[in-house]
C-alpha cells in the first residue's frame, strides 16, 4: 500500500515559497483594492472586474500560510478547516479565472469593436461578478465535501485529502472533477485565447504608438495564465484518475512521481495570485496615475514627484487611450 505523499520529498522550500507568495500577493492585491476603491469617478467596467479579481486573489492568498505549514508539517488543523480552506481556495481560484475571462471579453469589445466600456452600466457588471462568485461556489462545493483530514503522510502525518475512491465504481467523482476543471479552466482559457487573439490581430493593423506595448501586455497575460495553471490542472486530472483507480499505476515510485509533480505544479499555480497585480494593474498607465494620486493625497510622496509623473502620463497619449482605458491594458 503506497502512502499518499512521497517519502523523502523536500518540503521546506515549498513552505518558504508559499510564505513569500502570501506576503507579496497580500501587499499587491491590497494596494489594488485600495486604489480602485478610491476611484470616485472614471471607473471603467474592467476596473470593477479588477477589484473583484484582487479580492479573489486576497482570499486565495489568505489560505497560503495554512498550506505552507501543511507542506512541511502535515495537516494539523483538523477536518473542519481542511474542508473550509479547501473550499475557499477553490472558490477564489475559479472566480479569478472567470474574471480573467470577463476582462478578456471587455478588452475585446473595447479595442476590436471600439465600444465604450460599460462604466455607465456598473450594476450589470456587478451582476456578472456576482454570477462568477456564485458559479465558483457551486464548482467548489464538491471539494469542500470530499476533502478529509486522514492519516497517510510521511511518519503517519495527517493529510488534507480529496477522497475519490469511494465512488470508483461509477467514476462519478472523476466525472465531476473533470467537469469542474473543464468549466473552471479550459473553457475560460479558450475564451481568453479567442478574445485576445482577435485583439492582437486588431492591434497589428492599428496605427498607434502604443500598440506594441499593448500586445506585450496581452501576450504576458495569456502566457502567465497558461504557464501557471495549465501544468497544475493537467497534474490534478492525472492524480484524480489514479486515486479513483481509473488510471492504474504499476509501482509506488510512479505514484510518488505524480505526487511530486502535483506539488511542484501547485506551487507554480499558486504564484499566479502574486502575478495578477503586476499584469493587470501596475503596468497600466491609469492605475499608476491613480496610485500616485492616492500616495500624494496621503502625503507619502511630494507634489513635485506627483506632477512630474502626471506630466509624463499626459505626454504619452495615443488613440487607444480613450475613455475605454482601464487599469489593465
Amino acid at each position: 500500500m503506497c502512502k499518499s505523499s512521497a517519502p523523502g520529498f523536500k518540503t521546506l522550500g515549498i513552505m518558504i515559497t508559499y510564505i513569500l507568495v502570501f506576503i507579496f500577493s497580500f501587499t499587491g492585491n491590497s494596494v489594488v483594492v485600495f486604489v480602485v476603491s478610491c476611484m470616485k469617478s472614471g471607473r471603467a467596467s474592467t476596473d470593477i472586474y479588477l477589484m473583484n479579481l484582487a479580492i479573489a486573489d486576497l482570499a486565495f492568498c489568505l489560505t497560503l500560510p495554512f498550506w505552507a505549514v501543511y507542506a512541511h508539517y502535515g495537516w494539523i488543523f483538523g477536518d473542519a478547516l481542511c474542508k473550509i480552506l479547501s473550499g475557499l481556495q477553490e472558490v477564489s481560484a475559479y472566480c479569478g479565472v472567470f474574471l480573467l475571462a470577463c476582462i478578456s471579453i471587455d478588452r475585446y469589445f473595447a479595442i476590436v469593436h471600439a465600444k465604450r466600456s460599460l462604466s455607465s452600466r456598473n450594476i450589470l457588471i456587478k451582476v456578472v461578478c456576482g454570477v462568477a462568485w456564485l458559479v465558483s461556489a457551486v464548482l467548489a462545493l464538491p471539494v469542500a465535501m470530499q476533502r478529509q483530514s486522514i492519516p497517510g503522510g510521511q511518519n503517519d502525518e495527517k493529510i488534507c485529502y480529496e477522497n475519490l475512491t469511494g465512488e470508483s465504481n461509477s467514476h462519478w467523482g472523476v466525472t465531476v472533477l473533470i467537469l469542474r476543471h473543464t468549466m473552471g479552466f479550459f473553457i475560460p482559457l479558450a475564451i481568453m485565447a479567442v478574445c485576445y487573439g482577435c485583439t492582437i490581430v486588431k492591434l497589428l493593423h492599428a496605427r498607434n504608438q502604443q500598440k506594441h506595448k499593448a500586445m506585450r501586455v496581452i501576450l504576458a497575460v495569456v502566457l502567465a495564465f497558461i504557464l501557471c495553471w495549465l501544468p497544475f490542472n493537467v497534474s490534478v486530472l492525472i492524480d484524480a484518475l489514479i486515486k479513483s483507480e481509473s488510471l492504474p499505476v504499476e509501482t509506488c515510485e510512479a505514484w510518488y512521481t505524480v505526487e511530486k509533480m502535483l506539488s511542484v505544479t501547485q506551487v507554480l499555480a499558486f504564484t499566479h495570485c502574486m502575478v495578477n497585480p503586476v499584469l493587470y494593474a501596475f503596468i497600466g498607465q491609469k492605475f499608476r496615475n491613480q496610485l500616485l494620486s492616492v500616495l500624494y493625497k496621503h502625503g507619502v510622496i511630494s507634489k513635485k514627484i506627483h506632477q512630474a509623473y502626471r506630466k509624463g502620463s499626459v505626454n504619452s497619449g495615443g488613440s487607444l487611450r480613450s475613455r475605454n482605458t482601464s487599469v489593465t491594458v
